[in-house]
């Protein structure tokens, strides 16, 4: 349960830095180039990835292309979302991502779906539907009132990222190389788009990186080494993180922040780790 926990604190950890960082106007974009070399280091030290399988990724260049342009991506729409809506319906619609890729696996893998399944998914709808939900009386910022589009991109870009990972997977290709190279390339991209818009550097940004690139890896690692050592208990470790991760963000978004949730919010909440249950079940 200890890496368990780590993955859980370290995902929590992170939106939480997101937060922070939105609060005190620092560029984000910075802070997510900078934490890239430090996630490629430690995926260098940790898990170790073969570089001689580079030349064997062959057709899986498009797929690590595509992740190249999309971690970085989410990330900014990941820290945009939690200073609109805040941690907690940001961390959720994170973890509900994973319908995505369970409805591909119907639509597109021709996978058998199941009564639990199509529960597990409505459930997850309204989950999301619960999430986005103002009071109409309530007095709304003009970045809050797209909180829908906000929480979509979460929602969507951590999905398709899921999708992207497992067709890698399928390809043969090894997790840890895969994972290094991903890196490698969305850090460069995001640099080099930094670069020709000629932004104007941040040292406090820079530093947050080092901080940012560590949690990130120390969530991937945790959780990789969860299943590995729980590899009796799959269900224990895929529920353990969703619902940890959804309980702790409210805990600290709630308690912390003080974010406000109402009683729809809540309910979305409530709905959203049943959904992680029965699609697990399923």
């Amino acid at each position: 349960m200890v890496y368990l926990t780590i993955a859980v604190f370290c995902s929590v950890a992170v939106s939480v830095l997101l937060k922070i960082l939105r609060q005190k106007n620092i560029d984000i974009r910075q802070t997510i180039v900078a934490g890239y070399p430090v996630a490629c280091l430690l995926t260098w030290l940790l898990l170790k990835p073969d570089i001689s399988g580079m030349s064997t990724l062959g057709s899986a260049w498009g797929v690590i292309g595509a992740l190249g342009i999309m971690l970085p991506a989410v990330f900014i729409i990941l820290g945009r979302t939690i200073e609109a809506v805040g941690m907690v319906a940001t961390d959720a619609a994170q973890r509900l991502s994973l319908i995505i890729p369970i409805v591909a696996s119907f639509l597109l893998f021709g996978e058998l779906i199941t009564g639990t399944h199509i529960l597990g998914l409505a459930l997850g709808f309204l989950a999301l539907a619960a999430l986005v939900y103002r009071p109409q009386h309530a007095e709304i910022s003009q970045q809050a009132k797209h909180t829908p589009i906000w929480l979509f991109g979460v929602w969507a870009g951590y999905g398709i990222i899921d999708i992207l990972f497992k067709q890698v997977a399928k390809q043969g290709t090894a997790f840890p190389l895969t994972l290094f190279v991903s890196f490698g390339l969305a850090g460069l991209l995001l640099l080099i788009y930094l670069l020709v818009t000629r932004v104007r550097w941040q040292g406090n940004a820079i530093a947050a990186g080092l901080l940012l690139g560590t949690l990130n890896m120390g969530n991937i690692y945790a959780y990789v080494r969860a299943h590995q050592v729980m590899h009796d208990s799959p269900s224990i470790v895929f529920t353990g993180m969703n619902v940890g991760v959804i309980a702790v963000a409210t805990l600290i978004g709630v308690g912390i922040f003080k974010e406000h949730l109402n009683r729809i919010n809540v309910l979305g909440l409530l709905l959203a780790i049943c959904c992680v249950a029965l699609l697990f079940l399923a």
